[in-house]
């Protein structure tokens, strides 16, 4: 049964409760956004703020040990905080397949998904989520997704939807060489002329994948696909589609670029934990998606990051040198716990492990 659609908590219950998402109220055909969804402006994407003759650097990975390729990546992380990347060694099929599985999932009925709701789900590593976290968010966000942390191959069959789970499995698969080689080019500059055991497992020894799904908005104008903010990764590595509307906030600016969407690419932006890890000289960057009136879209995220358990602050090659620490050690636990306590608000969770 249709939800009304001025009444916020039978609304909340029917997108956020019964697993219909905001996909479920984008197919009632709704002709006007219901107030649940309508964000204040200060938190929707000005649009006279784009540059649009500006974009996010693009390299191109077939020589990954050339020096100018090397250079162009740490540059990119130091300048800009994201980058894409073409001929990158993930097959195109690959990233095909697990575009395709995102559809299958959503488009599965809602009692299907229902089964992967927090309240739900056998598992507290798979979980489905309307808006960012709608128990905290006062306005929702224009989004759904299926939230899956890798433990192990094992434990992601027993748990993971069967639908698309070995598709994404095989990406993250697939991702893992290309992730330690930008994990290994960025610490070269920093000093660190190799992953090892000590240092591997603080960059990567944890992964969280994300399946995206933003539908056909009524009034994209008036709300957000995702508020502005950082990630709380190490490195994210993002597969999106042909839809674009993922935009990047310039460093030391006001203004935002759009990342347009280049078939077979990946965008590559630097998180939290590495903005921490390097004293300040790698980047992250806040990034905000609009909602899209036309089309639907997704994207899926790899967000590559410290163990829970590691404690995370400047590594000691990066301040040997005398120059001062501007983050104190953080349990990376306790920053993902801040992070997911409040709402998106720009950039504003590094300021938990600022000294």
């Amino acid at each position: 049964m249709a939800p009304s659609l001025t009444d916020a908590r039978e609304l909340k219950a029917f997108v956020v409760d019964e697993g219909h998402g905001v996909k479920g109220l984008s197919e009632l055909k709704i002709k006007t956004l219901p107030d649940l969804f309508i964000q204040p402006l200060e938190k929707r994407l000005d649009l006279s703020k784009v540059v649009p003759q500006e974009s996010i650097p693009v390299i191109d990975m077939s020589n990954s040990e050339d020096p100018e390729v090397e250079e162009r990546i740490c540059d990119a992380a130091e300048n800009w905080g994201f980058f894409q990347i073409v001929n990158h060694g993930v097959p195109v099929s690959v990233l095909e397949d697990v575009k395709e599985a995102t559809h299958q999932f959503f488009a599965l009925r809602a009692d299907e998904k229902k089964k992967y709701l927090f309240k739900n789900s056998p598992t507290k590593n798979v979980r489905l989520v309307t808006s960012f976290i709608p128990e905290v968010d006062k306005v929702l966000e224009w989004k759904d997704y299926l939230s899956c942390f890798y433990v192990s191959d094992e434990e992601a069959m027993a748990f993971w939807p069967s639908i698309c789970r070995d598709q994404v499995l095989e990406y993250m698969n697939k991702s893992e060489s290309l992730i330690k080689r930008l994990l290994e080019v960025l610490m070269k500059r920093l000093g660190i002329p190799e992953l090892n055991e000590t240092n591997e497992p603080i960059l990567m020894g944890s992964r969280r994948i994300n399946l995206n799904y933003y539908p056909v908005c009524p009034n994209p104008e008036l709300t957000v696909g995702v508020g502005g903010h950082s990630d709380v990764s190490t490195l994210t590595v993002l597969l999106q589609d042909e839809t674009g509307g993922l935009y990047v906030r310039k460093l030391n600016s006001e203004n935002w670029v759009h990342v347009p969407p280049i078939k077979g690419s990946l965008t590559i932006n630097i998180g939290d934990a590495l903005q921490i890890m390097s004293n300040g000289q790698y980047k992250s960057i806040e990034h905000h998606v609009v909602a899209n009136g036309h089309e639907n879209r997704i994207s899926v995220p790899i967000f590559v990051n410290p163990r829970p358990s590691d404690l995370i602050g400047p590594l000691q090659e990066v301040v040997k040198t005398g120059e001062k620490g501007l983050y104190k050690q953080v349990l990376y636990s306790d920053y993902v716990k801040h992070f997911y306590r409040k709402s998106h608000n720009g950039k504003d969770t590094i300021d938990f492990a600022k000294v």
